[in-house]
């Protein structure tokens, strides 16, 4: 019998996120029998059926979720063990995985990806923007080795780094600029723009104005900051955003910027990767790098204590 190898649950792990044997097999840069032959050969191993083959879907068993699991932690320790030829205390080199969440990536990434580079120049640098919860997701799978969200997220797997802190600023129409402040109560009462759901700056927004049972009438929403700006700018009602995305958001639109005066909202913004990851210290230096570039390239942008938790 064949001795299970890293290939067998590299091809299934590729098989259970893509769902079906053709476009596992072209992520994977083999022939789609070639895939089955792996599959059929790793359900010999295993000694039962890993997945239910169907014309338009793949769907995994009950054993095979079991063995998914188990393979996926096999996979990341395996990179993980990889990482360690770089010296912790020395200068990145290889490639490293970036997520950055939607409300940060378009004000602070570019500049991010320029720091970065100019201090590891031997470093490739993979970045992806995407929810907090599908990032949170990624790098427990060991698919980003970290990312830049707000804090805490609260997971007991993954540490924290807190980078700087920015206040949230009310957009409204530019007619409404010599209007009093609204407070947070005021908030609920007037037609809010917000993100769609799974974004944590909706949650954070929702939370500044005390709203848990949202009235259909007064909340709109939208997929980016930009169109929340611009819907503002059409009369259509008010939003929150951070201030890292006014001088961005507000050059083309026509609308009027406020800041709370008593107690603003605000986020924390800072890193988070896995409590295994072996380049723990040099993902504090990133960090660090970080910081100062936040400081340097966005309005508004207050240090935070270099705090870790973990």
């Amino acid at each position: 019998m064949k001795a299970l190898t890293l290939k067998h649950l590299r091809y299934f792990e590729a098989l259970a996120t893509h769902g079906h044997f053709g476009k596992a097999a072209a992520a994977s840069a083999i022939s789609q029998p070639a895939l089955s032959i792996q599959i059929k050969e790793l359900e010999s191993i295993m000694g039962g059926p890993l997945v239910e083959r169907a014309a338009r879907q793949t769907r995994l068993t009950a054993f095979g979720e079991d063995v998914l699991k188990h393979g996926r932690e096999i996979l990341t320790r395996v990179e993980d063990l990889g990482k360690l030829v770089q010296s912790p205390s020395g200068p990145l080199s290889g490639r490293i995985r970036i997520g950055v969440i939607p409300t940060v990536a378009p004000y602070l990434l570019p500049s991010i990806i320029k720091a970065l580079s100019q201090r590891f120049p031997q470093l490739t640098i993979e970045p992806k923007e995407t929810i907090t919860k599908t990032l949170i997701g990624e790098i427990l799978d060991s698919k980003l080795d970290f990312g830049v969200v707000a804090l805490p997220v609260s997971e007991p797997n993954l540490r924290e780094f807190s980078l700087f802190n920015e206040d949230f600023l009310l957009v409204r129409p530019a007619q409404d600029a010599n209007l009093p402040m609204p407070s947070s109560s005021q908030l609920r009462t007037m037609r809010l723009l917000l993100l769609e759901e799974g974004h944590c700056f909706r949650d954070q927004a929702l939370s500044f104005c005390s709203i848990r049972n949202i009235e259909p009438q007064h909340i709109m929403e939208g997929s980016s900051l930009s169109t929340l700006v611009q819907m503002v700018g059409a009369g259509i009602g008010v939003t929150l955003i951070p201030e890292m995305a006014v001088g961005l958001e507000t050059r083309s639109a026509d609308v009027s910027i406020a800041r709370f005066q008593d107690t603003p909202p605000t986020r924390t913004i800072g890193l988070i990767w896995r409590k295994t990851n072996p380049l723990s210290e040099n993902l504090l230096k990133i960090g660090a790098i970080i910081r100062k570039t936040a400081e340097e390239n966005t309005w508004g942008v207050k240090p935070s204590q270099p705090a870790t938790t973990g």
